[in-house]
């Protein structure tokens, strides 16, 4: 399954999932900002979906949907 990738100014959210157990599966998003200074360390976030899904196309909603959240919350 492919990742789905927004960005808003600086900052690139990546919606994922991973596989979490049997059948079980979990929506990620990295989050990273790049400044445009190529010397300088990139700040990179993790945030995980708190409620597992039976599918990965529902981890994966639910990862898209947390992606939006994430990206809305922040003011440029």
């Amino acid at each position: 399954m492919d990742d789905i990738t927004y960005t808003k100014g600086i900052y690139t959210a990546v919606a994922s999932i991973k596989e979490v157990g049997p059948d079980t599966w979990q929506g990620v998003v990295t989050l990273s900002r790049d400044d445009g200074e190529a010397d300088t360390d990139h700040e990179t976030r993790l945030h995980e979906v708190e409620a597992t899904s039976s599918t990965p196309e529902e981890a994966l909603e639910e990862a898209k949907a947390l992606a939006h959240r994430i990206l809305g919350a922040i003011e440029l």
